[in-house]
């Protein structure tokens, strides 16, 4: 993980590899953002003219690298663009600060140490631009460069991510400001997890090494962990998460993590879809969707990352967080069209497309987590096709059983910088799903198929309990060029809304 300082020291008087200042885009051309005033100087007050000389505008996500002038202790000049310009009494948006330090963070792969000197008004932005930094340098080369690696070759391999960032204009002194550091660091380090989970290929990440990893990580952190092999969810009656993973040579597995706070008034419950890969079983997938299935387990990687950081942020809140996982893949034991699952809460289930499979293992996970009676429960999954078709790659919708709820999430998503969207629930659909043989159909009308797949879910949701349902088919796994902070592969996608969403509840302000 790359490592985050707040440093007092100035622009011009620090020693690093590189130094990141920002630039808006102005009505005449790019502007010199505040942070950068001693860095301007350097350059006679010329920075912008330079800059505007070498095709800069100050466009959101523009990288341009300058060889720094006499007066600088860095070897080069990082100017990264923050898009419009700002009102005169109006602070930078804490999004456009974070994707522009992820931007700069991305063009210093390869560099040991980088000071940012983007503007810092207030601990929200000490949040933001930290936030970036780390998400921009993260890299995934687990399984890159083998050979080069092997033979100690120092010049082998992809190159590695930005080791340093030193945050200047915050204030390392103030409780503000490095609580806001090490919030971000906290928070980034787990996001960078799930993206490590989310990327790791699915020959390694078995639902067994799954609930080994998750498992580890919790008990080094003070989190109990439970975990359910394929026995115990035979005879604990877990029929969906068993008709799923039954097919798999691989069997599945149902995690419990427990975070617990004694001053803790109020509970969350965050359940995850886990399967770690899905070919769609017998409704095999077609040519061209197979590649990429091995980010079906983003929701139960982001959930796990959810509560590991919540502990570490010691939350005045309980936290548990339940991974449904699985591998759904076709054989002779495989669960077939046609076939009824008994599902954990005793409803039964006919399975007219097993490649509806995340809504089974969520069905079996959500029983189990209204068991306990939370406050709410959030259940995260890459679920529908249709909630892509709908809302593009980079939104998730949100559904929920309580409309203030849903709300609450949106707002704190868009909080956060997570992009999302209120989506309903409508009655009429569930009449789509009735089956002639069973209590319920896994499927039901094509059309608003990721609403009717939140309809199915909610069959299995305790009477009473407050449930929202986080879609995140879409900006879970990123196929094209990286952006701002987000890489290509595994986004983390939903951590940073869960983890506000506890911090809220554990406060007391949940609108």
């Amino acid at each position: 993980m790359t490592a985050l300082t707040l440093s007092t020291a100035g622009p011009a008087t620090l020693r690093a590899d590189a130094l990141v200042v920002g630039v808006a885009k102005g009505p005449k051309g790019p502007v010199v953002a505040a942070g950068a005033e001693a860095v301007d100087k350097a350059y006679d007050g010329k920075l912008a003219a330079v800059l505007e000389a070498l095709g800069a505008s100050g466009a959101e996500g523009e990288t341009t690298k300058l060889p720094a002038p006499d007066g600088l202790k860095v070897p080069v000049v990082l100017a990264v663009g923050l898009g419009a310009l700002p009102d005169t009494d109006e602070s930078y948006d804490e999004e456009a600060l974070r994707r522009a330090a992820g931007a700069a963070a991305r063009a210093l792969h390869g560099t040991k140490k980088a000071a940012f000197a983007l503007p810092l008004d207030d601990a929200s932005a000490v949040t933001a631009v930290a936030e970036g930094a780390l998400l921009g340098a993260y890299a995934f080369t687990a399984y890159q460069g083998g050979e080069k690696k092997a033979a100690g070759s120092k010049n082998g391999g992809p190159k590695q991510p930005l080791a340093e960032i030193a945050l200047l204009g915050a204030k390392p002194r103030d409780k503000e400001h490095k609580a806001a550091a090490e919030r971000a660091t906290i928070v980034a380090t787990e996001i960078n997890i799930a993206r490590d989970l989310v990327n790791t290929p699915p020959n390694d990440l078995t639902p067994e090494a799954f609930a080994a990893v998750a498992g580890a990580t919790a008990k080094e952190n003070g989190i109990k962990v439970q975990v359910l092999d394929e026995k115990a969810l035979i005879k604990g009656g877990y029929g969906g998460i068993m008709g799923v993973g039954k097919g798999s040579e691989n069997p599945p597995r149902l995690v419990k993590l427990s975070y617990t706070h004694a001053k803790a008034e109020k509970t969350l419950a965050f359940v995850g879809k886990g399967i770690t890969y899905d070919s769609g079983g017998i409704s095999l997938k077609p040519a061209g969707h197979n590649e990429t299935m091995k980010c079906d387990m983003a929701g139960a990687a982001a959930v796990f990352a959810s509560v590991v950081a919540a502990a570490k942020l010691g939350l005045e809140v309980n936290v548990t967080g339940w991974l449904a996982l699985a591998e759904n893949m076709p054989s002779g034991s495989a669960t077939k069209p046609g076939d009824v699952l008994r599902m954990y809460s005793g409803k039964t289930v006919e399975v007219l497309n097993t490649d509806a499979e995340g809504r089974l293992v969520l069905g079996d996970a959500l029983t189990k987590a209204s068991e306990e009676n939370p406050d709410a429960i959030v259940d995260v999954a890459t679920l529908t096709g249709a909630m892509v078709m709908a809302l593009g790659d980079r939104t998730f919708g949100i559904m929920a059983n309580d409309d203030a709820f849903r709300t609450s999430i949106h707002e704190i998503a868009e909080e956060v910088g997570e992009a999302s969207w209120p989506m309903p629930l409508p009655e009429d659909l569930r009449k789509s799903m009735d089956s002639p043989t069973a209590d319920i159909a896994n499927m039901g009308v094509r059309m608003g198929g990721g609403l009717v797949a939140g309809l199915f879910l909610q069959e299995f949701v305790g009477e009473g309990i407050t449930w929202a349902h986080l879609d995140i088919a879409g900006p879970a796994f990123h196929e094209g060029a990286p952006y701002g902070y987000t890489p290509k592969g595994g986004t983390g996608s939903a951590v940073r809304t869960l983890v506000r969403l506890a911090e809220r509840t554990a406060t007391g302000d949940l609108g």
